[in-house]
Order: structure tokens, then C-alpha cells, then sequence
């Protein structure tokens, strides 16, 4: 699911103000590493309380890792690089009912605008390796992929045997049947 609630019970939705482009790359396994842009704010009040977009910094963290609030790790494991969304997080799924940051008040439900700028690798894998395993795992697809359309073909061609065998097994049986009334004509004639 891309859009609506992510979890549920509510506690995670999220709504696309941008989309991405066609083909865009998205958080996986061998792209864990993200790049965001963001601004958070109060439900209640809609006072910004932290925004990386006043300076123009990134924050990069690795999605899944419980390095960010779960909404974070749930919701962005659904968007696109180029995506903007807008988040909406209940306290269970932001900072809960306390040990919440100072500027946000215990149980606070938290919206927060994010725009995925890149997914990348995990330190000490490179985007080579990435590419190349991709190129595999394509690679194996079509193999795949060319086997059954093997497989079709060779089924078809067992088909088209077997019918032709029938059909030349029934023209034999006409034949008989044909050949034996003139047979026994002729057999008699003698």
C-alpha cells in the first residue's frame, strides 16, 4: 500500500502530494540507505518544530534499523525517490507519551512532509555491486522467463503431434472402413 493508513489501526497515514517519477528507485534490502528532506509540525497547533528545509541539510538514516520513529521506518519504506508525502503519526508510532524531545508535548501527534531525495547502499557495498546484483537477478528473470516460453513451446509442439497423429490414425480407420466394403467387393467378384 502507497497511500492511506500504513498500519491499520491508523497510527501511520500518509498522503501523496508528489509522486515519483515512472521507474524511480525505492528503499529495498541492497538500498536501505535514505536521504530525506523534511519539516515536522503539530497536529494540534501546526507550529513547526524541526525542518531541514530552513537550512537546506539532508538527513540521511538507515530505514528498518529503529534509528528513526517507526512511523519513519514504515511509512518511508513505501515511497519513491522524488516522492513527497505528507505523514501523519499517532504518539504510539512518533515518541509515545513521554521521552518525547523538549519542543514536543508528551502524546503529541506528529505530521511531518517528507521528500525522498536517494536510496543507496549499505556502507561497504557500492552502488557497482548493487547495479551488478540487479543485472543478475534481471538476468536470471529472462532465463527464467525463456525456459517456460521453452517449455510452452515444446507443449505446443507435443499438441500438435498428438493431433496429427490422431488425425492421421482417423484417416487410416476411414480408409479401412472405406477399403474394407470395396475390398470385400472385389474379394467377392473373384
Amino acid at each position: 500500500m502507497n497511500e492511506g493508513d500504513l498500519t491499520g489501526d491508523g497510527g501511520v497515514f500518509k498522503k501523496i502530494l508528489k509522486a515519483s517519477k515512472p521507474g524511480a528507485l525505492e528503499p529495498t534490502d541492497s538500498l536501505p540507505n535514505v536521504d530525506v528532506q523534511y519539516e515536522g509540525r503539530l497536529a494540534e497547533t501546526n507550529e513547526v518544530f524541526d525542518s531541514t528545509r530552513e537550512d537546506n541539510t539532508v538527513f540521511s538514516f538507515e530505514v528498518g534499523k529503529g534509528s528513526v520513529i517507526r512511523a519513519w521506518d514504515i511509512a518511508i519504506k513505501t515511497m519513491k525517490v522524488g516522492e513527497v508525502a505528507e505523514i501523519t503519526c499517532k504518539p504510539d508510532y512518533a515518541y509515545g507519551e513521554e521521552g518525547s524531545p523538549p519542543d514536543i508535548p508528551p502524546g503529541a501527534t506528529l505530521i511531518f512532509e517528507v521528500e525522498l531525495l536517494a536510496c543507496k547502499p549499505r556502507k561497504g557495498s557500492t552502488v557497482d555491486s548493487v547495479v551488478a546484483e540487479k543485472a543478475k537477478l534481471e538476468e536470471l528473470r529472462k532465463e527464467r522467463e525463456a525456459a517456460a516460453a521453452k517449455r510452452e513451446e515444446e507443449k505446443k509442439k507435443r499438441e500438435e503431434a498428438k493431433a496429427a497423429a490422431a488425425s492421421r490414425l482417423q484417416a487410416k480407420l476411414e480408409a479401412k472402413k472405406g477399403g474394407g466394403k470395396s475390398g470385400s467387393k472385389g474379394k467377392g467378384m473373384k
